[in-house]
C-alpha cells in the first residue's frame, strides 16, 4: 500500500472515530441531562389539587376540564359541572378578556346546604386565552361572619347605651318640675343614681370586652392563689347577697395555685358569684367550691335558681344575650358578664363550661390551667371539655341516676 493510502486508510479511522464518539457524547448528555423527579407540568397540576382555594378551569362551552378537590368543597363544581353563576362569569370573562369577580356562596333557597358547607365564597374568574378561563375562589366564612358580629355589636352597644341615657334625660327634666317637691326631688335623683351607675358598669365593661378580645397585650402572668381570688371575689359580692337574702356557702381552702392575672380572674369569678345572686330567689343558698382536675383549676358557682333552658346553653356567652331581658334590666345587669368571663377563661388558656336544667338551678365553672401546668413547647395544658366541677350541692337525676351538675350563665 502506498504511502497515499496509508493516510487515506488513517483519515477514514480517525473519522470514524470522531462520529462514534459525537453520538456517544450525545447519549450520555441525554441520559444525564433528563430530570429525575416531577416535570413542571406534574407540579402545575400538584399546585392545583394543594391550593387553599378553590380553582376550577373551564373551556369556552363552560365544561370543567380541570378542578381540585377544594372547589367541590365549596360548591364551585357539583357533579363535575361548575355552578351556572360561574358558567355566567366565564362568558362575560372571554367578552372582555378581563377578570370578573363573581359570588359563589351557598343560595338560601337550596335547603340541602343549610346548616352546613362554607357561608360566603368569593372569588373571581380570569380568562386563559385560548377560550379557556379560571374560576379562582376562597371561603370567606369568618370574614362576613365577624363583619356580621361587627354590625351587631355596633347595633347592641347602640341600643343599650341609649336607655340609659335617655333615661338620665327624663329623670332630669322629672327632677326639674318637682324642684320644689323634696321627697320628689330625692325620689328622681335615686333613680338618676341608679341609671348613672349602670351606664358607668356597661361603659367599663365594653373596655373590658375590647381590651380581652383586641391586640392589647396580655397582662404578664404570676402565680395566683385560688383561695385568695375566691376571696376578693366574695368580698366585692357579699353586699349585693345580703341585700337579696341570699347566703353564700364555701367549701374549705385548698392552697391550688394557678398562672393568671389576679384582677382579671376576681373580675370573672365576680361576675359569676353576681349572676347566680341575681337570679336565685329570696332566702336561697348560693355555692362556691373548688377543685383540681388533672392540669386544671375548677372553680364552680351554683345557683338554685332559675335555670337556663337547654337551647340557650350556647347563647348565653354571647354579648347582650339575655334570657329574660326584662329580668336583666331589673337587676341591673348589662349582658356582658358571661362574655367577660369567656374570654378571661380563653385567655388564660381554660373555659367556662355550662350545664343547667330550668328549675333547679344552675352553675359556672371556670377551668384555668393549675401552676406549672406547661406542655414541652411552652404552651398551657389543654384537655378535652368535661363535666364542671362537682359543687357544694349537686342535684340527682333521677333518670340516668348521675349526679347532675347545673352550670348556668350570664342571663
Amino acid at each position: 500500500m502506498t504511502a497515499l493510502g496509508y493516510t487515506a486508510l488513517i483519515a477514514a479511522v480517525l473519522l470514524v472515530g470522531a462520529a462514534g464518539g459525537y453520538v456517544i457524547a450525545r447519549l450520555r448528555f441525554y441520559g444525564r441531562g433528563k430530570p429525575e423527579g416531577p416535570t413542571v407540568a406534574e407540579l402545575l397540576q400538584r399546585l392545583v389539587h394543594t391550593s387553599a382555594g378553590g380553582v376550577a378551569i373551564l373551556n369556552k362551552f363552560g365544561d370543567v376540564v380541570l378542578h381540585n378537590p377544594r372547589a367541590d368543597e365549596l360548591g364551585v363544581i357539583r357533579d363535575h359541572r361548575a355552578d351556572e353563576r360561574a358558567r355566567k362569569a366565564a362568558e362575560q370573562a372571554l367578552e372582555t378578556g378581563e377578570a370578573v369577580p363573581v359570588d359563589l356562596s351557598p343560595l338560601t333557597d337550596r335547603p340541602a346546604l343549610r346548616g352546613r358547607g362554607p357561608a360566603a365564597v368569593l372569588g373571581e374568574v380570569r380568562p386563559l386565552g385560548d377560550g379557556f378561563v379560571v374560576v379562582d375562589t376562597a371561603d370567606e366564612s369568618d370574614s362576613v361572619r365577624l363583619e356580621a358580629t361587627r354590625r351587631d355589636f355596633v347595633a347592641n352597644v347602640s341600643h343599650e347605651l341609649k336607655t340609659p341615657v335617655g333615661a338620665l334625660a327624663l329623670l332630669a327634666e322629672a327632677v326639674l318640675d318637682a324642684a320644689d317637691d323634696a321627697e320628689e326631688v330625692r325620689r328622681f335623683s335615686t333613680k338618676i343614681l341608679h341609671e348613672s351607675t349602670r351606664l358607668g358598669t356597661l361603659v367599663s365593661e365594653l373596655i373590658a370586652l375590647s381590651r380581652l378580645q383586641g391586640a392589647e397585650r396580655m397582662p404578664d402572668l404570676t402565680t395566683v392563689d385560688v383561695d385568695a381570688v375566691i376571696e376578693e371575689a366574695l368580698g366585692r359580692c357579699r353586699l349585693g347577697a345580703e341585700s337579696a337574702g341570699i347566703e353564700i356557702t364555701v367549701d374549705e381552702p385548698t392552697g391550688h395555685l394557678l398562672d393568671g392575672d389576679r384582677t382579671l380572674l376576681v373580675t370573672a369569678l365576680t361576675n359569676l358569684i353576681d349572676n347566680a345572686v341575681s337570679y336565685s330567689p329570696p332566702d336561697s343558698p348560693v355555692s362556691i367550691s373548688r377543685r383540681l382536675s388533672g392540669d386544671f383549676v375548677e372553680i364552680a358557682v351554683t345557683d338554685r335558681g332559675i335555670g337556663i333552658e337547654p337551647e340557650y346553653h350556647e347563647r348565653v356567652f354571647e354579648r347582650f344575650f339575655r334570657v329574660d331581658p326584662a329580668r336583666s334590666r331589673a337587676t341591673g345587669g348589662t349582658g356582658l358578664g358571661l362574655a367577660i368571663v369567656k374570654h378571661v377563661a380563653a385567655n388564660h388558656g381554660g373555659e367556662v363550661k355550662l350545664w343547667s336544667r330550668t328549675g333547679t338551678g344552675s352553675t359556672f365553672t371556670l377551668r384555668v390551667p393549675r401552676h406549672g401546668a406547661r406542655t414541652t413547647d411552652g404552651q398551657p395544658a389543654v384537655e378535652q371539655p368535661e363535666r364542671a366541677a362537682l359543687p357544694a350541692r349537686s342535684t340527682k337525676d333521677s333518670a340516668d341516676g348521675v349526679t347532675a351538675v347545673e352550670t348556668g350563665g350570664v342571663r
